[in-house]
C-alpha cells in the first residue's frame, strides 16, 4: 500500500490511503443500523458495500459520550451538549499539542489527565499548520512528519496517523477537541485551494468524533514580517475566511460546532457572522493593563445578542513574566460575570510546549515569550484556581444567569478595576465577585433589591483554595440590603445568595 496516496469521499467519515479504506461513523440513535456505500471513484470494489452496526447506550461517565458533541440550539447565548445538557466552556490552549513537542503517550495523558481532574471540557488545539513559526520548521513535526509536502501537493497521512491518536485520547478523557485547521497566514503561505483539501481530510478523519471545528487561527493576522497594505488585506482576508467557513460547512454532515479565532472579534474575521456558531474573541497579553480593554470587548460582544461569546485567548499565565493567578482569576470571573458562556486559559509554555531538554525559542519576530517548560506550566495555580470557580459556577444553573449590576453597591465601570460584578437568576441565586482589583478593600459589600419575599442563605467561595464558608440567613432591611461580613483575607472572593424553603 502507498501510505502518501489519499483521497476522500463525499460521505463525511469514509477516508482511503492506497487500497485501503476506512469509515468512521457516529450516531446518537440507539439500534441497528445499516451501511451501503456508493462510489464514483475508478476502483469498483468501493461501490456497494454493505455492514451492519449494532449501537447500545453508553454506561460511562465520559460527558461526550453520554450527552454528545456540543452544539448551539436554537438561537441561544450558551452551548449545549447534542442531548441538551448545558455545556461550559472550559478551554486550555495547547496550539502544538500534535507535535513532537508532547510526547505520546506518556506526557500527552498527563497533561490531559491533570486538565479532566481540574474541569476543564476544551482543548485548543491546531491540525498542523501552525502559528509562530514558518511552513516546514522543524517544530511543527511530529512522529509522522509534517502534514504536508513542501509544495503543498500531497498530504502526509503518516502525520495524521499519529495526530489521530492524541486526538482520540482527549475525547477518552471527555476533552472536546477545539481543532483549528489552520493559522490565517496559510492563506497566503498555501491558497485557499489546498486549506480545502486540508478541510476536507480534517473532516473526513474527525468528523465524526464530538470536535469543534475552528476555521483558522488569528484569520485575519499577516505574516510576521509582511508590509502590505491593512485595509486592502482585511477586506481580501474577511472575504476569503468568509468562503471557507461556507466550504466546511458544506462539507460537514455531522454538522459540528463551528467558530473562528480571531486577532480581536471573531464575528469581524468573515463578511457574514451568521454563518458561525460561537464568537471567539482574543482580548490582549499584557496582565493587568488588558483586564480593562478585555471587559469593554467582553461587553460589546455579548450586547450584540447574536452569538455565545468566549474569550478563547487572554494572558496566557506566566507570559512575558507576567499574568499570573491573580489575572486568571479576574479575566475569568469578569468574562463570565459579563455574559460569556465559559472562557479559555492559556499558559506560557503549554501554547508552544517548551520542554525541559527542548526550549521552544525565538518566534519569527526574533523575540521568545518565555522559557518555562510545559513540565511546570501545567502546575501553574491559575489553572487550579479556575477549576475550583468552574465547578462552583456549575453547581447553579448558570446557563440562566444575566448580568444584574444593580444588585451590588458599587459595580464595576468597565472603564476602570474599580468595583464588583453581580449575576444571577432573581428570586432563586444571586452571585457576587468581589476581585481584590478595585473591589472593597474590607468586603463589607453592600448587595442590594433583596426581594423581601425570598428566604436567602449567603455563602463565600474562595476561589484559591475552592473552599466554601456558609454565612448564614440573610435578614435585608426595610429597603431591601444587605451587607455582607467582613472579609478575613484581602483576596479576590465569590459570594452568593442562595434561596431557602
Amino acid at each position: 500500500m502507498d501510505s502518501s496516496r489519499w483521497q476522500y469521499s463525499d460521505c463525511a467519515g469514509l477516508l482511503g490511503r492506497g487500497n485501503c479504506w476506512k469509515i468512521r461513523y457516529s450516531s446518537s440513535i440507539n439500534g441497528t443500523h445499516f451501511l451501503r456505500t456508493r462510489s464514483v471513484l475508478p476502483d469498483a470494489g468501493l461501490n456497494n458495500q454493505t455492514a451492519r452496526l449494532d449501537i447500545v447506550p453508553y454506561t460511562g461517565d465520559n460527558p461526550l459520550y453520554r450527552h454528545g458533541g456540543v452544539c448551539r440550539k436554537d438561537g441561544e447565548l450558551f452551548l449545549r451538549h447534542q442531548d441538551g445538557t448545558p455545556f461550559f466552556w472550559l478551554a486550555d490552549t495547547w496550539w502544538m499539542g500534535l507535535t513532537t513537542r508532547l510526547s505520546f503517550p506518556e506526557d500527552f495523558h498527563t497533561l490531559a489527565e491533570d486538565r479532566r481532574q481540574k474541569g476543564f471540557s476544551v482543548i485548543q488545539i491546531v491540525a498542523g499548520l501552525y502559528p509562530d513559526m514558518l511552513p516546514f520548521d522543524e517544530r511543527g513535526k511530529n512522529e509522522g512528519g509534517f502534514p504536508w509536502n513542501q509544495d503543498f501537493s500531497e498530504i502526509n497521512p503518516r502525520y495524521f496517523d499519529m495526530a489521530d491518536r492524541k486526538i482520540l485520547s482527549l475525547v477518552e478523557h471527555g476533552l472536546a477537541p477545539c481543532i483549528v485547521g489552520s493559522w490565517g497566514f496559510f492563506m497566503k503561505f498555501a491558497g485557499k485551494d489546498v486549506l480545502k483539501k486540508h478541510w476536507d481530510y480534517l473532516i473526513a478523519r474527525w468528523g465524526a468524533l464530538p470536535v469543534i471545528w475552528c476555521a483558522a487561527g488569528e484569520a485575519n493576522m499577516t505574516f510576521y514580517d509582511e508590509q502590505i497594505s491593512l485595509e486592502e488585506h482585511l477586506r481580501q482576508s474577511r472575504h476569503d475566511w468568509n468562503d471557507m467557513v461556507c466550504y466546511i460547512r458544506s462539507r460537514d454532515s455531522f454538522h459540528r460546532l463551528l467558530t473562528i479565532h480571531p486577532t480581536s472579534y471573531g464575528h469581524e474575521q468573515v463578511e457574514d457572522d451568521t454563518l458561525l456558531d460561537l464568537d471567539m474573541l482574543q482580548t490582549g497579553h499584557s496582565g493587568v493593563p488588558s483586564l480593562v480593554p478585555t471587559m469593554q470587548m467582553i461587553r460589546k460582544s455579548v450586547s450584540r445578542r447574536k452569538l455565545p461569546v468566549i474569550d478563547s485567548e487572554v494572558c496566557y499565565e506566566g507570559i512575558c513574566g507576567s499574568s499570573y493567578a491573580d489575572v486568571q482569576r479576574y479575566a475569568f470571573l469578569s468574562c463570565v460575570f459579563l455574559g460569556a458562556c465559559g472562557h479559555t486559559y492559556g499558559a506560557n509554555g503549554i501554547w508552544q510546549l517548551n520542554d525541559r531538554n527542548c526550549p521552544y525559542g525565538v518566534s519569527p519576530h526574533g523575540a521568545q515569550w518565555g522559557t518555562t517548560p510545559w513540565q511546570e506550566a501545567y502546575q501553574l495555580p491559575g489553572s487550579r484556581q479556575i477549576g475550583y470557580i468552574k465547578q462552583y459556577l456549575t453547581r447553579f444553573d448558570w446557563w440562566r444567569f444575566e448580568q444584574h449590576p444593580e444588585w451590588v453597591e458599587q459595580p464595576c465601570s468597565l472603564e476602570n478595576l474599580d468595583g464588583h460584578f453581580a449575576m444571577g437568576i432573581p428570586r432563586e441565586v444571586r452571585l457576587l465577585f468581589k476581585p481584590h482589583f478595585g473591589g472593597d478593600f474590607w468586603g463589607e459589600v453592600l448587595l442590594k433589591e433583596i426581594e423581601p419575599d425570598v428566604r436567602y442563605r449567603a455563602e463565600r467561595m474562595n476561589p484559591i483554595t475552592g473552599e466554601v464558608t456558609d454565612l448564614g440567613k440573610v435578614t435585608p432591611d426595610a429597603e431591601g440590603n444587605f451587607r455582607m461580613p467582613r472579609i478575613d483575607a484581602f483576596q479576590d472572593w465569590v459570594y452568593a445568595l442562595v434561596r431557602t424553603e
